[in-house]
């Protein structure tokens, strides 16, 4: 656990010496979803929960990317890291805080980001709201199969990604994260995308087909305004499901060169 802005954050190191490279985890995920991305890069790797998720204590203050961005710059700060992933919700905080604190990365991986500028509507935000509701009732079984519907068709029956679900259930129904499906999903990171000029270090971006929650259009848009940026778009199936050795090469190669 290290000091944060509004209480302890939960923190998981492993590897050793330099470069420090923090991973973000998404909305309603944890660090154990987030492992995978760091597998094949070099030195240290430094995992952590935002507010409200694993061990890191929830805050009554309202749910925004700029407490979220704070959280991760304190992460960064105690660990003396440079370079950073974030994955959806993590890409936003990521986002907020390379604009903020400009020079502090040399480089940047967005996976799956979902927003930049601009307010969502879509039926993606209604669906999280649902799991909201599902979790205060402790509806377990109504929540596992809602996290089955999220993701792409090709896998829903698989015995893996049934246990994922039933456990992710078990796992949220003893958070606080109702509250940030609640009101996360319909922020956005940035006031205006022209802050992305700022951001001077390369910059992978991640993206997949077939994803409405994370439309690939965000990742395509933020590629033609960050100044070193370069895209990657994955087919349908899910990228730590179905693509896993390839996201795993293309995300070490990225960073260890």
């Amino acid at each position: 656990m290290i000091a944060g802005p509004d209480g302890p954050i939960e923190c998981l190191v492993t590897g050793g010496g330099t470069p420090v490279t923090v991973f973000a985890h998404g909305l309603a995920a944890s660090i154990d979803e987030t492992r995978p991305f760091g597998s094949g890069v070099d030195g240290t790797r430094v995992f952590f929960h935002f507010r409200g998720h694993g061990a890191t204590v929830g805050s009554q203050a309202p749910w925004h990317f700029g407490g979220l961005a704070a959280e991760l710059c304190a992460v960064v700060a105690a660990y003396g890291g440079s370079r950073a992933l974030g994955v959806s919700l993590g890409a936003g905080a990521l986002l907020r805080a390379a604009v903020s604190t400009p020079g502090v990365f040399d480089r940047l991986v967005l996976v799956l980001p979902a927003g930049i500028d601009r307010p969502r509507t879509d039926p993606a935000i209604e669906r999280l709201q649902h799991q909201a509701e599902l979790i205060e009732r402790h509806d377990l079984p109504g929540l596992a199969a809602a996290l089955v519907v999220e993701l792409p068709a090709s896998v829903r029956v698989r015995p893996d990604v049934q246990f994922w679900a039933k456990r992710q259930a078990r796992r949220l129904s003893a958070t606080s994260v109702a509250r940030a499906l609640r009101e996360l999903p319909s922020q956005h990171p940035l006031d205006s995308r022209d802050e992305l000029k700022a951001v001077e270090c390369p910059v992978l971006l991640i993206a997949q087909e077939d994803d409405a929650a994370h439309p690939w259009a965000v990742a395509r848009d933020l590629a033609e305004v960050l100044p070193r940026a370069e895209l990657t778009i994955f087919g349908g199936g899910g990228l730590v499901w179905s693509h896993r050795a390839e996201l795993r090469a293309l995300i070490s190669t990225f960073f260890n060169t």
